[in-house]
């Protein structure tokens, strides 16, 4: 059976002795449905953007970042388009052959491989920044992803990541760089840096705050609906990003109440290789969350 202490779940509260056995009890209910996915590690982060108060379940435990390495990518290309060096309408080469990061060696990418197959028949021809950021927050575009994490580098990356505070997220290369992977050279995140970076999304401050505005409204656009906003209220805004690799599904984002964002919420989930049951997981600890502070709505 799971302890508290091996969930390390965290109230920060700042609110009344009632509010605060309130959300002891969400902890609660949160680590006790976690614990009925047997063989699920999970690592959640809970932050309401109005009182700044959270819920932190294995904050730090640290996951393969699978697709949602893609919201750091569109942060630097962002920061560079608020800096001038880059412009939404720029139109930048399409290829699908890409230099590993661990031996110089070229890969290609696949369609077969790629979530979604469209740009490939532009290989040779041209893409606007614009619809290469729209493809790969929208659909996880591998190919958009990688001709934009070649633009724009790893370590650029990286360092807007430290800018906001996103120490943990590790953006080191782009995607299906086989040498890489087997070097151990991977993509990772824990809940708490995937947490940190919506936030500074929703507070404006992960580039300029009408650039976070574009990039929020492209993550609300995303596709993939069945994790996070499958346990929420219908037609609730979601501006989010969701990740899947073996036996991981991840999904993070801003929730929005009253047309306003209203809090944070990553759930990172490793061991599960039903994507049913780990989709159906993060809609429950959503649901519960959201009906914990705002009750109940119509589903």
């Amino acid at each position: 059976m799971r302890t508290r202490a091996r969930w390390l779940g965290l109230l920060a509260l700042a609110g009344s002795p009632a509010a605060a056995q309130e959300r002891a009890q969400l902890v609660t209910a949160l680590e006790q449905r976690i614990a009925q996915s047997t063989g699920a590690a999970v690592g959640l982060y809970l932050h309401d953007l109005g009182t700044s108060d959270s819920i932190l379940i294995n904050p730090d435990l640290r996951f393969h970042a699978a697709s949602t390495m893609r919201v750091p990518v569109m942060i630097q290309v962002l920061r560079e388009v608020d800096a001038g060096r880059l412009r939404l309408q720029d139109a930048l080469p399409v290829t699908d052959t890409f230099r590993s990061i661990a031996d110089t060696s070229h890969y290609r990418l696949d369609r077969s491989d790629d979530s979604d197959s469209s740009l490939y028949t532009r290989v040779g021809r041209t893409a606007s920044v614009r619809e290469l950021v729209e493809l790969m927050i929208t659909v996880s575009s591998n190919l958009a992803t990688n001709i934009l994490i070649d633009r724009v580098r790893p370590d650029s990356v990286q360092a807007a990541m430290r800018a906001i505070g996103a120490d943990s997220m590790l953006v080191l290369r782009g995607v299906e760089d086989g040498a890489a992977l087997r070097a151990g050279l991977n993509n990772t995140t824990t809940a708490r840096a995937l947490g940190q970076i919506f936030v500074a999304l929703a507070e404006g401050r992960a580039a300029s705050p009408a650039s976070c505005g574009r990039m929020l409204a492209v993550l609300a656009r995303q596709r993939v609906r069945d994790a996070i906003p499958a346990g929420l209220p219908r037609n609730t805004r979601v501006a989010h990003k969701t990740g899947t690799f073996t036996a991981l599904h991840h999904d993070g984002g801003v929730i929005y109440v009253g047309g306003r964002p209203r809090y944070v919420l990553v759930v990172l989930t490793r061991g599960l290789e039903d994507r049913r049951a780990s989709a159906a997981l993060i809609a429950d600890l959503t649901r519960m969350i959201h009906e914990s502070l705002e009750g109940p709505g119509i589903r």
